[in-house]
């Protein structure tokens, strides 16, 4: 089945991130930080099938050798906060061969990238089809800093001054705009199509979100191969609950929204009818179908049960202050709206709780392997030390790791605190989500019984079929 996946970020040291682990991990390869003084080593990783560095004709022929190259741009990038590359995650397709692939994602970058003069780092990974997991894809690492035509690095910006004598600081590319990426979104998407076509596929991509294109429902988040087999495996995965969650939530609004449009619809048809001369109300038509049904009653108790039924809708619509359509279609407004609200709210809530579970992760991450880097600290012979970096490599990895995400420090008790407040709101919000699909199906109600009566009001004041089967 045919997707689009395409998705574009930026490694940077204000989030604790290094260029060089970035590239070993997905070219699958073992490469030396200058900066950290320490390896990145992914040599093990699985699923690495084609890596390629591009480059354009002013660049460096050293610039080939991956290492030489990011430890050229980490040397470049003198602040603590640094931006140092774009990051693309971009989905290929199962209907197309490796080969085809490979084919595809090389010419994409050089029609796009190095013919801007962007060095462009790819590795393409096609991961063993675990449970029948199919998941090709594409990562490329681009410096942002451009290259001058001497095959230097050039700055990523320039002071255009004003009038008033102070200045803008304006982009020496284009590269970071909205356009561009949405013009590399396009142009992914044509090239794919095109494809299909010279297959003889009918299946094609879109670049565009759901909101362009009309559908009002969230998107999911991107998983990758290790969640999916994780997931396949029954492994629960921080991403694999918020994209349940997002699900379920988009198919209780798709209901909602069907059931909104359907009740909008008819209440357009109502107030033409009403807009007649001396229009029945809302509670004159309640009356008028209860009123029917027990004519066809045929015991005191479907009686009682009718009345009851009718105080209970008059009583709503009465505390509702719903006494016209106009009131009804205000009140159908304001659903739809709250109904968006609470949805954003619990979607910022999940972000940030994912954000804190990621946080708490590497705090603990980072006091389990402290120790070790500890006793290597403590360590002065060279040899000793060498011999023990070899033997607790994955702990060292681990603690620089933990180290670097949490460069602005470790708030345990402050992070938990907070996700615990966050999770008591989430099921506040979800109460109020409930009510207001409870509401709804108030509404619906109301609906259903106004439309009967309107049917006998023109079938003058006798019901279409018997009603006593409903009793």
């Amino acid at each position: 089945m045919a997707l689009y996946h395409f998705h574009v970020g930026q490694v940077k040291r204000s989030a604790g991130q290094s260029v060089i682990e970035s590239a070993a991990y997905r070219a699958g390869e073992r490469l030396y930080s200058e900066r950290y003084g320490e390896h990145s080593n992914y040599t093990r990783k699985g699923g690495v099938v084609y890596t390629e560095i591009l480059l354009p004709p002013h660049a460096p022929h050293e610039y080939a050798d991956r290492q030489t190259l990011w430890n050229a741009v980490e040397a470049a990038e003198r602040g603590k906060n640094a931006q140092l590359a774009y990051s693309f995650d971009i989905a290929l397709q199962n209907e197309f061969t490796l080969a085809e692939n490979i084919a595809l994602a090389r010419q994409f970058l050089l029609d796009n990238f190095v013919s801007r003069g962007m060095i462009a780092d790819l590795a393409i990974h096609q991961p063993d089809r675990e449970g029948g997991i199919e998941n090709p894809h594409v990562h490329v690492l681009c410096p942002i800093r451009p290259l001058n035509p001497d095959g230097t690095w050039g700055a990523k910006q320039r002071r255009v001054y004003r009038a008033d004598g102070k200045f803008d600081a304006v982009p020496t590319t284009d590269w970071g705009r909205t356009e561009t990426l949405e013009e590399w979104r396009k142009a992914w998407a044509t090239l794919c199509n095109a494809k299909f076509k010279d297959k003889g596929l009918e299946c094609r991509i879109d670049h565009r979100s759901y909101e362009k294109l009309g559908i009002d429902q969230a998107p999911t988040v991107h998983e990758g191969v290790a969640v999916r087999q994780m997931e396949a495996r029954g492994i629960a995965t921080d991403k694999g609950e918020r994209n349940r969650w997002i699900r379920s939530a988009n198919t209780m609004l798709r209901t909602l929204r069907e059931k909104i449009k359907a009740l909008t619809g008819w209440l357009e048809e109502l107030r033409a009818e009403l807009d007649k001369p001396q229009p029945p109300t809302l509670a004159a038509l309640l009356s008028d179908y209860y009123d029917a049904r027990n004519t066809g009653a045929w015991s005191r108790k479907a009686k009682v049960s009718n009345l009851k039924r009718f105080a209970a809708a008059a009583a709503y619509l009465q505390e509702s202050s719903l006494h016209t359509l106009d009131d009804l279609q205000a009140r159908l407004d304001l659903l739809r709206k709250r109904l968006s609200d609470v949805k954003s709210s619990l979607d910022a809530k999940h972000s940030r709780m994912k954000e804190l579970r990621d946080l708490l992760r590497y705090a603990d991450q980072y006091e389990r392997s402290k120790p070790v880097h500890d006793q290597l600290n403590a360590i002065k012979w060279k040899s000793k030390r060498e011999q023990f970096k070899a033997e607790h490599e994955s702990e060292l990895m681990q603690f620089y790791l933990a180290r670097r995400k949490l460069a602005d420090g470790i708030r345990t008790a402050e992070w938990q605190r907070e996700l615990n407040s966050l999770a008591h709101e989430n099921d506040a919000a979800y109460a109020k989500y409930k009510a207001l699909r409870d509401e709804l199906v108030e509404l619906l109600d109301v609906k259903y019984c106004v439309d009967r009566a309107l049917a006998a009001r023109e079938d003058k004041g006798r019901l279409s079929r018997p009603l006593t089967h409903e009793l």
